[in-house]
């Protein structure tokens, strides 16, 4: 048996978490279950870093946020249980003039300075290229609000050193013939995007990013309307289940898992708490054990229904 094989045998499945601002209290009683309770979770996928920003970020992205939680809190927490924490400024429409936020800039200071070693998921190289020189402590993270749905991009991308993962399209997700081309130092920064449910013909994905992008600079600007079929119909588990680029438990396991990949993100940060609940039971916990989970969060009487 060689030395690949043994370690792709032994490979573990790092989920990235949504909502480190936006779900801290959910956290907080889940994460005491994942520590104390690990006969009710998979063996082989442990948490790899929770993902988020508060509320009135100019340079955050992908989503408007809304997380409230106070951010000693909830460095304080991860550093409980030695999870790494990410900020989540994908802002793709940053100019100089934003790098001297006080708000952003004292984030990252203190995701520097304390607790694990966290990072930064990014969209704009003006922000990484501030990022690296002022906080070298964090770790970046190529945001997939780039939108590399060309495999020739995206492998640049990968091989950029400043980056220690990198988020691709999630229509790239099976393009399992060239992700079998990668090196093992290449697949080690890939982390495939799990659960989307946008429309897998998507064409205004930029756009609609652009739109949040624009939000959070507090900037006018069009409304972006999504055009997808069942639009109206919001995020919905059971549909993104049957997305082309849905990757199920079982495709970690069987496939990815054993072809070299171990880094996998859950997106939520938009959606309630009790789908938050859902995709951790689906991906992280045992059946047999999720209703246990389910009662300690619902008796706790803080998860909202929607």
């Amino acid at each position: 048996m060689t030395d690949q094989t043994k370690r792709q045998q032994n490979i573990t499945a790092h989920y990235h978490l949504p909502g480190l601002f936006e779900f801290y209290e959910l956290y907080s009683i889940f994460l005491p279950l994942y520590r104390d309770h690990s006969e009710y979770f998979y063996d082989w996928c442990d948490i790899g870093s929770i993902y988020g920003a508060p509320l009135d970020c100019i340079w955050g992205g992908g989503r408007v946020e809304n997380g409230t939680a106070d951010p000693e809190d909830v460095l304080a927490f991860m550093q409980e249980y030695g999870i790494s924490a990410r900020l989540t400024f994908s802002n793709s429409l940053l100019k100089k003039e934003h790098l001297s936020d006080k708000r952003c800039n004292a984030l990252c200071a203190l995701f520097e300075e304390k607790g694990m070693e966290n990072g930064v998921i990014v969209h704009s190289d003006l922000l990484l290229e501030y990022l690296q020189k002022k906080y070298p402590g964090l770790y970046c993270v190529s945001s997939t609000t780039k939108v590399l749905t060309e495999f020739k991009e995206l492998l640049d991308e990968i091989n950029r050193d400043e980056f220690r993962y990198v988020v691709p399209d999630f229509r790239l997700n099976r393009a399992f013939d060239k992700w079998s081309m990668l090196s093992q130092p290449q697949k080690d920064k890939v982390e495939f995007l799990c659960n989307e449910c946008c429309f897998f013909g998507c064409r205004d994905r930029k756009a609609c990013y652009e739109a949040v992008s624009r939000k959070n600079l507090g900037e006018g600007g069009p409304e972006h309307v999504c055009k997808a079929p069942d639009a109206g119909e919001g995020y919905r588990f059971s549909k993104a289940m049957e997305n082309p680029g849905f990757i199920s438990v079982d495709d970690i396991r069987d496939i990815y898992l054993p072809g070299g990949f171990a880094n996998f993100k859950i997106e939520g940060r938009g959606l309630g708490s009790a789908l938050i609940l859902e995709f951790l039971l689906y991906y992280m916990v045992k059946p047999a054990y999720q209703v246990h989970i389910r009662e300690a969060v619902y008796l706790d009487n803080m998860l909202d229904i929607f």
